[in-house]
């Protein structure tokens, strides 16, 4: 969604970069392109005009003037400022006694019931016991529709018969959840095309029956400005206590991610992140903008790792690798913890100076070689997995026509893993194992 912004800025900041000192010139040249860059994004006028006022006047200021790199004391200010225009992160609040009530709010088409059932997840991986509520009951469909995803991560969805209220569901939903023991309600309301008056007294009717503790508005990043139209409008109607912000990995010019904060004072809480029912994020404003100056997020792969990564099949793959015992099966079980992650030029933009490589990489190319890589070994038998020596012209070919592939590509595998496996003999030594096994391990805590 920052691409168009990001390679604008790095522009600004590479001419910037090749001047010993900065005149005021210079400075006011350079916010001038910021300036066009952030409203080409589609970032809110006010918001920008605010943005450039900081972000000149500390650079035009003594911290620039005596640094010894004063092109990287204006990114650090730039980062800084936009860190401050994002907000202050804002967790989930669920103090108190439980059941917690979660209400989500939006417009028709924003993502709202996909939303639930990825809350939902994201609340059960941390302890939680949700239950889902399908309280939307205009939109056709939207009813079944949350049973299913319900059912995809095994978390109950309750529901009403035909012609129920959505405050009467909702009412209910929260008895059945204390006569349960569930800890978190989220209620899937109904949406409309546009703010409507039939619309807000429906959400003011359910949360005066249920009281909820966070109402959270779900807005689709790639309105733009209109995300922000919408966000302020059901704010000053149902009062809103946050934001998630859905479809973040589209190609839209991502001005709403840094407008929505502050025209609205509302902070944004998550990010919807891919259409998968995993692919939900806490909203940390210092990781946003460090991606959006294309400095990485690594704290945020991390816990994708954390998350997504078996620490069993991790750490017996480390040891047999030091072992020097590390096999084709091996390799594939790896591919396989990593594929759990994401696309992979996702997470490459995650690691500092990685962003641009991962521009220069199709996604639908690394997926498919991935997948191919995949198909390859999987269409091996396991003796030929654990002893790839044996694997004569013959044994290729059915390989080959086992995988759909061809045999210069299981070559191309065989030669990669071979190099592999050389590069990782050194660890065989023992004043580098201990070196591996942390890393290894670190991933995991």
């Amino acid at each position: 969604m920052f691409e168009n912004l990001q390679d604008k800025l790095q522009t600004v900041f590479d001419n910037l970069s090749r001047r010993g000192r900065l005149s005021e010139a210079d400075v006011n040249a350079a916010m001038r392109q910021v300036r066009l860059a952030l409203l080409e994004a589609d970032v809110n006028f006010k918001v920008t005009k605010d943005f450039i006022g900081r972000v000149k006047a500390r650079a035009i200021g003594a911290e620039v003037a005596k640094s010894l790199s004063p092109a990287q004391q204006v990114v650090k200010i730039v980062n800084e400022e936009l860190v401050q225009t994002l907000g202050e992160a804002a967790p989930l609040d669920l103090g108190g006694g439980s059941p917690h009530v979660i209400m989500l709010v939006g417009l028709q088409g924003a993502g709202k019931t996909t939303m639930a059932a990825k809350l939902a997840l994201h609340l059960r991986k941390s302890g939680r016991r949700p239950l889902l509520v399908a309280a939307d009951t205009r939109r056709p469909a939207a009813v079944e529709q949350l049973k299913v995803l319900g059912k995809q991560i095994d978390i109950p969805v309750y529901t009403e018969d035909p012609g129920v209220s959505p405050p009467e569901i909702c009412a209910a939903a929260l008895k059945a959840a204390r006569e349960g023991a569930y800890g978190v309600v989220i209620l899937d309301t109904a949406g409309r095309l546009h703010i409507d008056d039939v619309l807000m007294d429906e959400l003011a009717q359910i949360k005066a029956k249920t009281n909820p503790q966070e109402t959270l508005l779900v807005v689709d990043a790639m309105t733009g400005q209109d995300a922000v139209q919408v966000a302020d409008g059901f704010n000053r109607q149902v009062s809103v206590s946050g934001l998630i912000l859905t479809k973040i990995d589209g190609d839209a010019r991502g001005g709403a991610a840094i407008s929505v904060r502050f025209v609205t004072g509302v902070p944004i809480k998550f990010l919807g992140t891919g259409e998968k029912l995993n692919e939900l994020e806490v909203f940390y404003p210092d990781r946003l903008a460090s991606r959006i100056l294309g400095m990485g997020d690594m704290l945020t792969l991390i816990e994708q790792a954390e998350a997504s990564i078996d620490e069993d099949v991790a750490r017996e793959g480390a040891e047999r690798l030091l072992e020097g015992k590390f096999d084709l099966d091996d390799f594939l079980k790896q591919l396989q913890q990593v594929k759990k992650m994401g696309p992979i030029t996702k997470l490459l933009e995650m690691v500092p100076g990685m962003s641009q490589v991962a521009k220069d990489i199709p996604m639908d190319d690394a997926e498919k070689q991935m997948g191919r890589t995949e198909a390859i070994i999987k269409s091996m038998t396991m003796r030929e997995r654990q002893r790839p020596k044996i694997l004569n012209a013959g044994r290729k070919r059915r390989v080959a026509r086992g995988s759909g592939t061809t045999v210069q590509e299981i070559n191309q595998l065989l030669s990669q893993f071979r190099r592999m496996q050389k590069m990782m003999r050194q660890f065989k030594n023992p004043r580098n194992r201990k070196g591996l096994m942390d890393m290894f391990g670190g991933m995991m805590h």
